[in-house]
């Protein structure tokens, strides 16, 4: 039971390693045409904005628990 498990295991993981040796085509096609910027900069800024969310959260708990 313990062999069979492993064995298993040990090609999944084969699989996976496989797979990530091709590279999408889709990613080639955006590179191409410079479309690939405008997604890694909408993702900044849904990142950036997330974290200015956060931050301006943090403060106004902190002023919260000064007051209380």
């Amino acid at each position: 039971m313990r062999k069979a498990s492993l064995s298993i295991i040990l090609l999944f993981i084969a699989g996976f390693a496989q797979a990530q040796e091709t590279q999408p085509e889709m990613a080639d096609a955006m590179r191409s045409n410079g479309k690939i910027y405008v997604v890694v900069l909408v993702l900044a800024t849904i990142f950036a904005g997330i974290i200015a969310y956060l931050v301006r959260l943090d403060r106004k708990i902190t002023k919260i628990e000064k007051n209380s």
